[in-house]
């Protein structure tokens, strides 16, 4: 809204944007403040800066990456993490023709020393190694001050309860896109 010049928006407005009653809107945002002018509508820059607070987008997120294989390697390359405040400031691998290479802004370290994880205060890790892999990867980076690890891996991973896993499995999520298909 902000990009199309749009000052201000409706509960109304953004209930259809987004597929919700109006009131829901309301009732949600009032769980963490008023942002907006009964009759008038909420000023877009403000609301969005809100939900970046409330979602703790407002501050940059350092990301460690380890696996740069097809898939670590688009996500070094992916342009929208940072709309979202993720930086992948680092990025470990244990090939040897890979360690020393630069992609985009980041120079691959050799995955057997995770150490600078902790003096850069990198807090989030993203796992796209090969399932066998997978779990020690998961163990070495909790080891080394991660507190949240983003699972590229297809095979599910257990950290102490105190760490937050989201496991991406796209085979899994593509099996379940026929079921959802309208039939022909």
């Amino acid at each position: 809204m902000s990009g199309q010049g749009r000052g201000s928006i409706s509960s109304k407005d953004l209930a259809d944007l987004i597929g919700v009653n109006p009131w829901k809107i309301r009732k949600d945002f009032s769980y963490f403040g008023y942002f907006g002018i009964r009759g008038v509508g909420y000023e877009v820059d403000n609301l969005s800066k809100q939900i970046k607070k409330i979602l703790k987008l407002d501050v940059v997120h350092k990301a460690a990456l380890v696996g740069v294989g097809n898939v670590g390697s688009a996500l070094l390359m992916y342009p929208g993490f940072g709309m979202y405040s993720f930086d992948i400031a680092a990025a470990f691998d244990n090939n040897p023709k890979k360690v020393g290479r630069k992609i985009g802004n980041v120079v691959i370290g050799d995955v057997s020393n995770l150490r600078p994880l902790r003096a850069r205060k990198i807090k989030i890790g993203i796992i796209a190694v090969p399932h066998y892999a997978a779990q020690d990867t998961a163990d070495k980076l909790v080891e080394m001050g991660v507190r949240g690890i983003l699972n590229f891996s297809p095979r599910y991973i257990t950290v102490p309860k105190k760490i937050k896993v989201i496991t991406i499995d796209i085979a899994m999520d593509l099996a379940r896109l026929p079921y959802y298909m309208p039939s022909c």
